[in-house]
């Protein structure tokens, strides 16, 4: 009996977000865009967890606001259940954003300073009342509260009373109040410290099995990454430049700008430090307003030949590794992939919890 094919429940493809550039006042012109986003694919599994990693002002977190429609895409679809969300409107687009809820970067802007953690965790049941009776809507809030490790009796305190853990605590509670499938989390440890940034994303991995989620999970931490995440995909300039398990990434890298953050990782045994190798990246990443030909990386990369200035490399298995089934063998946009082990043996590890 052949095995059904599982479908992912959620399928983005070709993702295009275009900011334009204009001119003038009273007659504006196009002049150019801003090409935060600029065409990328990939697919998140149910139960799931997803990382993506790369640079400041790579696209992460306008991938994260069009995944759950704060933006709307200039190209491409993403696919929730096999049904294009990026058409959706009205109350079919409603239905949706309750099984895809988001967990913002910065808990202290995030949170309404003028609400009660009840009002703030409780919001999402007034705009989906079937979701819970009026009546009890108290019990269900102060039961997210004891979920997420904070005492049911803080319902009627306000965000400032909370310290920056507690606040991103929170904001997971509102994500976790309509009960979604998909949670989209845009560095939501980024602004924490680290002993606090390690009981979040436990909080996050238990949650995933008890409520059955599956996470897209965005960060510049690599370390905390690997620990969450099962599939890792690595972003530059608005494009995923190499995905695969975390183990096939982290260990078996076959991008050269992925091998560059690698080696950027903090490593805190100085033994390990020394066996190590740095690679320095030189010049300055291009504008998204000016997007090199061919490869984006080229202008940075070692390996840049003129093939890199003239093709564009897709998003596939390298050839040299097809026939060798292996960690190395996982979608790398280059066209001169090379496995190459930048970080010794565990000295990345499982850090950050």
């Amino acid at each position: 009996m052949v095995d059904a094919v599982v479908e992912p429940i959620l399928e983005v493809s070709g993702l295009v977000k275009h900011y334009p550039l204009t001119q003038g006042i009273l007659i504006k012109k196009q002049i150019g865009a801003v090409k935060a986003v600029d065409g990328v694919d990939f697919t998140l599994d149910k139960g799931e967890t997803l990382g993506i990693v790369g640079e400041s002002g790579c696209g992460k977190s306008t991938v994260a606001k069009m995944l759950v429609n704060l933006e709307r895409p200039t190209a491409g679809s993403i696919k929730y259940k096999g049904e294009d969300i990026t058409r959706l409107g009205g109350r079919a687009l409603k239905a949706v954003r309750r099984n895809i809820q988001m967990v913002f970067q910065d808990p202290y802007t995030s949170l309404n300073p003028r609400m009660t953690v009840g009002d703030i965790i409780g919001e999402p049941y007034e705009i989906h009342p079937e979701a819970a009776p009026k009546g009890d809507r108290r019990r269900r809030v102060q039961e997210l509260l004891d979920v997420v490790g904070l005492n049911p009796e803080y319902i009627n305190r306000y965000p400032h009373q909370f310290s920056g853990g507690q606040r991103q605590r929170i904001g997971i509670a509102r994500g976790l109040a309509l009960r979604p499938e998909v949670i989209v989390a845009d560095e939501p440890v980024s602004a924490l410290d680290v002993s606090v940034q390690a009981q979040v994303i436990n909080l996050l991995d238990r949650l995933q099995n008890d409520f059955d989620l599956s996470y897209v999970f965005i960060a510049h931490d690599l370390s905390i990454v690997r620990h969450i995440s099962d599939r890792v995909g690595v972003m530059y300039l608005g494009r995923i430049v190499e995905i695969g398990k975390d183990e096939e990434i982290y260990d078996h890298p076959t991008h050269p700008y992925t091998q560059a953050l690698l080696s950027a990782v903090p490593v805190p045994d100085p033994e390990a430090r020394e066996r190590r190798e740095r690679i320095i990246l030189s010049g300055d990443v291009p504008s998204p307003t000016n997007i090199p030909s061919g490869c984006r990386f080229r202008t940075r990369c070692w390996k840049a030949q003129e093939r890199c200035a003239l093709e564009v490399p897709m998003l596939a298995v390298p050839a040299e590794f097809r026939l060798a089934p292996g960690p190395a063998a996982h979608d790398s946009a280059c066209h001169f992939a090379e496995e190459k082990r930048v970080v010794p043996p565990d000295d990345l590890g499982n850090r950050g919890a």
